[in-house]
């Protein structure tokens, strides 16, 4: 028996993915390191690691041969999370076969929590479930303050427990220069970020000159420079905690749902997902940042900043809070906003990727 990623795989876990495929009468012979003629023992040593392995078995009396080869998990080119490479091995899969003179895929397979290989590679599309959790959308609170413009005690105790979370799960640091790197780069050019968000917005956008998100992209470049070298801060996060992500429940018990682009990252991606529907409210109900909405963004902050200590967070929140401006500007996401308040977005949005330090204090001027 050997580990592969922590789980423990076996001759006989490969017998039984072969006969999975080519039936229960098949024999195996030997498996060798490709590249190496010596045969493996029953301890299948970095077999998870991104080595090839030939399997050769008897299937109907012939001799066969296969090559079993995995990712190797690395902290450069996107192949940082098990996702990324399944991603790539579940493609490869469906495509070797189709292009005249490549070697065929048979399948594509992964190893289950007791290290046996199970084929996936006939699915077509893949899904996840979850419990069910009871709670109110932490949006509706947000939507109640709009209305009602009161402030009560369970508004500022949810507001400080939301700050705690965060606290409390940026506290977990993980060491890995090339996933902070990858981070950041996938915060200006991932699909789901800056750049995917940008090429959203429609052709004939009225709101602002065309030379815009030329100049936004331009300015995402220079920032991703900026912050690559921060490899330090790299922590536990959610990744998309915003007010439609958290449901609670009677007082500040809560759940969190749909973390999203990996475990690890940089925490003012969160803060700044929270806080910047503070700001989009309260742009809403009073053209910019002021009662209570400006109590409850400066309460979050200040809690946050007191515990962690984390001033250089406010070096480094401004591409993320670029980044979720766009968001709630987009006529895609939210197309009755006011024409002020998307044009006072699309201006913080453009003004957070001006300034070198973000001043909480001071937040109307970015408007």
């Amino acid at each position: 028996m050997s580990t592969v990623s922590g789980l423990n795989v076996s001759q006989d876990a490969v017998l039984e993915y072969i006969r999975s495929i080519y039936g229960e009468r098949v024999q195996l012979q030997r498996i060798w390191r490709l590249g190496e003629m010596s045969e493996v023992s029953d301890d299948l040593k970095g077999f998870g690691y991104g080595y090839p392995y030939v399997i050769e078995f008897i299937n109907e009396g012939k001799v066969c041969r296969v090559v079993l080869e995995t990712m190797r998990p690395g902290e450069s080119f996107g192949h940082d999370h098990f996702s990324d490479r399944a991603q790539v091995l579940i493609w490869q899969n469906s495509t070797f076969s189709k292009l005249p003179k490549h070697v065929h895929s048979i399948d594509a397979g992964c190893f289950d929590a007791t290290g046996r290989l199970v084929s996936v590679g006939g699915c077509k599309e893949y899904f996840i479930l979850t419990e069910f959790i009871e709670g109110g959308l932490y949006h509706l609170d947000l939507d109640r303050l709009k209305v009602t413009g009161e402030l009560g005690a369970v508004d500022l105790n949810r507001c400080v427990a939301l700050s705690d979370y965060l606290v409390d799960i940026h506290k977990i640091r993980h060491n890995s220069f090339g996933l902070y790197v990858r981070r950041i780069r996938d915060l200006v050019g991932h699909g789901e970020c800056i750049m995917g968000l940008l090429d959203s917005f429609p052709k004939n956008f009225d709101y602002v000159d065309p030379s815009y998100f030329v100049n936004f992209e331009k300015a995402c470049v220079e920032w991703r420079w900026k912050l690559k070298t921060r490899g330090h801060r790299l922590c536990q996060v959610h990744g998309d905690f915003h007010p439609w992500n958290i449901l609670f429940r009677d007082g500040i018990d809560f759940t969190v749902l749909d973390r999203s682009r990996g475990e690890w990252g940089e925490a003012a991606d969160d803060v700044a997902a929270l806080t910047i529907n503070y700001l989009f409210y309260s742009l809403q109900k009073y053209g910019k940042l002021s009662d209570i909405f400006d109590k409850l963004f400066d309460l979050f902050w200040e809690n946050y900043l007191q515990k962690t200590q984390d001033s250089e967070v406010l070096d480094v929140v401004q591409p993320f809070y670029a980044w979720r401006s766009l968001v709630v500007a987009s006529p895609v996401w939210y197309p009755n906003l006011s024409t002020d308040v998307r044009v006072k977005l699309l201006r913080f949005a453009q003004n957070m990727l001006q300034c070198d330090h973000f001043d909480i204090k001071n937040v109307n001027s970015y408007f």
